[in-house]
């Protein structure tokens, strides 16, 4: 696939790039030209961040960021069994839990709630940092409406940290699954209090709060 001439390689993570100087020069580059491209379009064109994923996994299959970008590259596209192998395969390669709540998350996109349950109870999820918690505790909620258990998603999301009001990076999803679980359940007063909070911590727009709140309070949108 065509890289850009902008593209040069060295925008890549420096842990990345110390991961590929296991490669030749050449091929080095050409892999870290193409882990670019799949930063660079996993947001707007996750097809196309796809495509150059599987150029760099041909290339360098054995690297554990290369694994580990084909997998978020098809975690995007919603291939969630081979976005699990490769994650998996990441895991292996490096021992790190980092990759735990997406791991489960993706059991969720296989229609395997009670694993990702399972999962969200492993002894795994204490080695992971307070966001890969919460992001854990987002995939067990998600898990628990897939199986109906709605009182069940809103009691998992109830937490210091979502009582706390610092924000954090995780704060304004955090609290938006909190409304969106508790809308679902008829709990429209207190679900517009909560996507009220989610706006005030969503400082570069990873949510819809704004539009979930203005259609609460009776806006409609032409």
């Amino acid at each position: 696939m065509p890289i850009p001439e902008d593209v040069t390689g060295d925008e890549i993570d420096k842990d990345v790039r110390q991961e590929l100087q296991s490669l030749p020069k050449t091929l080095a580059e050409d892999v870290a030209k193409n882990l670019v491209m799949v930063a660079r379009l996993i947001d707007e064109d996750p097809e196309g961040a796809y495509g150059y994923s599987k150029v760099a996994l041909r290339l360098a299959s054995r690297v554990a960021a290369v694994r580990e970008a084909a997998g978020f590259a098809a975690y995007a596209n919603q291939k969630y069994a081979e976005a699990l192998a490769e994650f998996r395969a990441a895991r292996r390669m490096t021992g790190s839990v980092e990759l735990w709540p997406l791991m489960a998350d993706c059991e969720r996109g296989l229609g395997r709630p009670e694993k990702a349950l399972d999962m969200a109870g492993a002894p795994e999820v204490h080695k992971l940092d307070k966001a890969g918690q919460v992001e854990m505790r987002l995939v067990a909620a998600g898990a628990r409406r897939d199986m109906g258990q709605l009182d069940a998603a809103i009691v998992t999301l109830q937490s210091p940290e979502l009582a706390s009001s610092a924000v954090q990076s995780w704060t304004a999803r955090l609290r938006y699954a909190y409304a969106d679980a508790l809308l679902a359940a008829g709990r429209e007063r207190e679900a517009r209090e909560w996507f009220a909070k989610a706006v005030e911590a969503d400082r570069d727009g990873s949510t819809d709060a704004s539009d979930r709140l203005a259609e609460l309070d009776g806006v409609e949108f032409v």
